[in-house]
């Protein structure tokens, strides 16, 4: 890995966390739990698809880590927060900014990616990558109103 390239997959994971100043601590404590579930999620996911040889990178990190750890713990992980804190609790608009922000990355964000290197779809076309996306978000909303349901005082205390 170049050093160019390192400083990249740094700059991916540092900025968006520079937004969390902004956020606010009672948006994160609300909603960090579903965020690192998801991060989690997608740790697993990144398993299966380097198996399956969803899409490839062309370099990892480190041995054993995901090449995909910088996009999961940086612009994900901050991202599913945000998305979150102006969306929970009204599902069509969720929806609506997943299916709008997700395309983004695929059909822009993804080309950019494989131009510089950093990634490329094998046996995953950008209309399944879009499914896999959307399933990512029920998923998302799905675990945060079962964490709100057993965990009420997350919500009450804010």
């Amino acid at each position: 890995m170049y050093k160019k390239d390192k400083l990249l997959m740094i700059l991916m994971i540092i900025l968006p966390w520079l937004s969390i100043l902004f956020i606010g601590k009672k948006t994160l404590k609300r909603f960090l739990p579903g965020s690192i579930f998801m991060s989690l999620y997608l740790i697993a996911e990144g398993r299966f698809a380097e198996k399956k040889k969803w899409w490839w990178f062309p370099y990892s990190i480190k041995p054993n880590v995901l090449a995909e750890f910088p996009l999961i713990f940086g612009p994900f992980l901050v991202g599913s927060l945000w998305i979150l804190k102006y969306t929970f609790g009204k599902f069509n608009l969720y929806l609506l900014v997943n299916i709008i922000i997700d395309s983004f990355f695929t059909y822009f964000g993804l080309k950019w990616l494989k131009k510089i290197g950093y990634v490329s779809l094998i046996r995953l076309n950008k209309v399944k990558l879009s499914i896999v996306f959307l399933i990512k978000s029920f998923v998302l909303y799905g675990f945060q109103v079962v964490y709100e349901r057993y965990f009420p005082l997350s919500k009450n205390s804010l």
